[in-house]
């Protein structure tokens, strides 16, 4: 079996779960308790707070609040900032952004605004300056568009932001991003969500990057865990598999990316062009290749490549259940129905082969060809 769908979640990597398997084989405690065994649990958890944290960004001046997933991450971020005026975001963010923004307007608390994509996948950014104003009090913008493999400058779209509006909490969906790409968070950012399970960690962790001066009300309340920002009691072994996780990614962030980057390109130059059109970027995501086989359905060729060993998605895995069939993100950036309807998403892990490459393009041509002559 081949599996090219690494954006929805990765097979979690063996030697960090064999590093971090004495965390709940033997030093299974509860680290808020107050004997010897529980408090030095805390000290684990620091080490992997500083770890994961210090990949990105400057930890003088920003901190890390773990959760379970980039989902809770998101909602803490939205739920706890736009509270007032209007809140900005974009057209392509995944669900656990562009649902709660929802969810707000739908309450009354702000004035929703959307900003449109470019036809890559990348925000507007002009358009999206032109929504921010003086009453604006949150703006998030994904880092990685986890349906076109797109990627946002958002360093820079959040200095232009805060150009415009200095009392603006910036936000950022990192969540296809971090592991991926070699970058640096600047002061500018306010909030970075990230995901265990997108890099070889496990399901069920996820963290929220904060800077420092950010008061962040808690989202979940009960027993004060997290300095009081999150509680639950931590996911000790889940954390430490993520922080040793990220250990193996960042290690060979650049050369992974080169490699995958060839392999992405090898991919796209192989395929049928009468069949198949490419939708994501060249510079995008080396991690994400996203197709159309236009006129047919995605669907069909997701579940006739899987009867080939090929597992590949057709767009978020969390859309999976949406009422519609169109992938919402290809029509954001200004496709017809017909191309979003022949949506696929191949998408990359650094255990991908060029081997595995080749077999992908071949079962994708096959099938691809099959479905075009039996609905001519």
């Amino acid at each position: 079996m081949i599996y090219m769908d690494n954006a929805a979640t990765t097979k979690p990597c063996e030697k960090a779960f064999e590093k971090a398997r004495k965390f709940v084989t033997e030093q299974f405690y509860n680290p808020s308790a107050l004997y010897e065994e529980g408090y030095a649990l805390q000290s684990e958890l620091k080490k992997a707070r500083s770890a994961l944290l210090s990949k990105v960004a400057d930890e003088t001046a920003f901190e890390l609040v773990f959760t379970s997933c980039g989902t809770e991450s998101d909602n803490q971020a939205i739920f706890s900032f736009a509270r007032r005026g209007n809140a900005v975001t974009t057209a392509g963010e995944h669900s656990a952004v562009s649902a709660p923004f929802i969810e707000l307007k739908n309450r009354g608390v702000i004035e929703s605004r959307i900003a449109p994509l470019q036809k890559d996948g990348r925000v507007d950014i002009a358009k999206l300056l032109s929504l921010v104003d003086q009453k604006t009090s949150f703006v998030s913008v994904m880092h990685v568009n986890n349906e076109m493999g797109a990627i946002n400058d958002i360093n820079e779209i959040a200095r232009l932001v805060k150009q415009k509006n200095p009392r603006v909490i910036f936000h950022s969906d990192g969540v296809q991003a971090y592991g991926k790409l070699p970058f640096r968070l600047s002061r500018d950012i306010d909030l970075y969500s990230v995901s265990a399970h997108k890099l070889g960690g496990l399901k069920g962790v996820g963290a929220l990057v904060k800077r420092k001066s950010l008061n962040l009300p808690p989202y979940i309340l009960g027993g004060g865990q997290e300095t009081g920002k999150r509680s639950g009691t931590e996911n000790v072994f889940g954390i430490k598999q993520f922080e040793y996780a990220a250990e193996e990614k960042f290690r060979h962030l650049v050369e992974d990316g080169k490699r995958l980057e060839g392999y992405r390109e090898k991919l796209c130059s192989l395929l049928d062009t009468e069949v198949y059109t490419r939708l994501s970027p060249v510079d995008g995501t080396p991690y994400i290749l996203t197709l159309s086989a236009k006129g047919l359905r995605g669907e069909i060729l997701l579940h006739m490549a899987h009867d080939k060993g090929l597992l590949i998605g057709t767009g978020s895995a969390c859309s999976s259940n949406a009422k519609t069939r169109y992938n919402r993100i290809v029509l954001a950036c200004g496709y017809d129905e017909k191309t979003a309807d022949g949506t696929l998403r191949l998408s990359f892990s650094t255990d991908t082969t060029e081997k595995e490459i080749e077999e992908a393009a071949a079962i994708l041509n096959e099938i691809g060809r099959d479905l075009k002559r039996r609905m001519a």
